[in-house]
This record gives C-alpha cells, sequence and structure tokens, in this order.
C-alpha cells in the first residue's frame, strides 16, 4: 500500500512519463535496458510499486556493506561479488525452482558503461528456468519508461536476440552515450 502511494507520488511529480504494459501475470526474467545511470534503479522501482510487482535485482556486493545492506535487500536485492560470479547463476535458478515467486531484474548491458557486449546470464536464467523474458525500458528521447512485451525464449540465440534488438532499437536509456547494443558474445562467435 504504501510503495503504490510513493509510486503514484513520484510518477505524478515525475518529468518522465510512465508508458507501460500491465505486469506480468507469470514469474519473468525482467531486463532492464539500457541500463546507463543510476536513475535506472529509481525508475524500476517506480514501476514494480506503481505496477504491485515483487521483484529481486542483482547489485554488486560493495552496495551491501554495513547499514546500506539492510536497506537494499528490503527493496529486493540480491549481492553479486564480481570477483567470484560462478554458481550464481545457478543459484538463481535453485531459488526459482523452489517454488520462490518474483520477477528477477537483470540489467544485462552491465554497470552503465564500458561495455561491447550484453552478459547472457539474463539468457541462461530464462531458459534454465522456463521463464519469460520481460522487456524493461527507459529511454530519454521520448521521456518514457516502463515495461515492453514479456517474450518466451526459443533457445535460437540470435533470433530471440533479433526480437530483442528491435524492442531496444529506438531505446536510448538516461545517458544515451552510454547505451550498449543488445549483442550476445554468443552471438558474434555465431553459437546460435
Amino acid at each position: 500500500m504504501i510503495r503504490r502511494l510513493v509510486a503514484r507520488v513520484f510518477w505524478t511529480f515525475s518529468p518522465w512519463t510512465l508508458d507501460t504494459r500491465p505486469a506480468p501475470d507469470r514469474p519473468t526474467v525482467l531486463i532492464g535496458a539500457p541500463h546507463t545511470s543510476n536513475w535506472d534503479f529509481i525508475f524500476m522501482l517506480g514501476i514494480a510499486w506503481k505496477l504491485g510487482m515483487r521483484i529481486h535485482w542483482l547489485g554488486k556486493d560493495s552496495l551491501f556493506a554495513g547499514w546500506k545492506g539492510t536497506v537494499m535487500r528490503a527493496l529486493g536485492g540480491i549481492p553479486v561479488d564480481r570477483a567470484k560470479p560462478d554458481g550464481l547463476v545457478d543459484d538463481l535458478v535453485d531459488r526459482l525452482r523452489s517454488g520462490e515467486t518474483f520477477g528477477l531484474v537483470v540489467t544485462p548491458d552491465g554497470t552503465r558503461s564500458g561495455h561491447t557486449h550484453w552478459k547472457s546470464g539474463f539468457y541462461r536464467i530464462a531458459r534454465e528456468t522456463g521463464l519469460p523474458v520481460t522487456l524493461g525500458y527507459v529511454d530519454r528521447t521520448t521521456m518514457t519508461t516502463g515495461l515492453g512485451p514479456t517474450i518466451d525464449l526459443t533457445g535460437a540465440v540470435a533470433a530471440d536476440m533479433g526480437a530483442i534488438r528491435d524492442f531496444y532499437a529506438d531505446k536510448a536509456g538516461y545517458v544515451p552515450e552510454n547505451r550498449v547494443e543488445p549483442r550476445l558474445r554468443d552471438e558474434d562467435a555465431g553459437l546460435s
């Protein structure tokens, strides 16, 4: 109740417009892209709270140090040790298979700049759990943000990523110059 009220106030006074499809009616991997600014976190919470979605998100472990850890976990955060990323996908898959129901927010284009490809973890999680992928977005050119379509991945990496690229083709992010084209290294290696 409080979260929806906070979201309503945020969207009422924000210069940004929430232009969204309804929340998915089943668990999903929720892509947050283009991830170009820390503002994306605020938009993600505003979208989820407005739509009444229960979400978890991945964040670097330093965000969870000290008192911030309690706040970040309360907001749905799951810490990620970037120095030891092995097993993260397996841990998340186990968590989802155990019956815990939530939307898992993943920012596959990394940490806002300096990357040339999306990370494939979102794809692996969706395929291994059978979850669909919901395309969340931020677009500075139209000052809109929200959720796009929810799609089921086929396992044909090039075709799946082609559909994702089509959706994000006109989405610039909060800081357009930090945008990363939706492309996995597996596509470039011809492993589709």
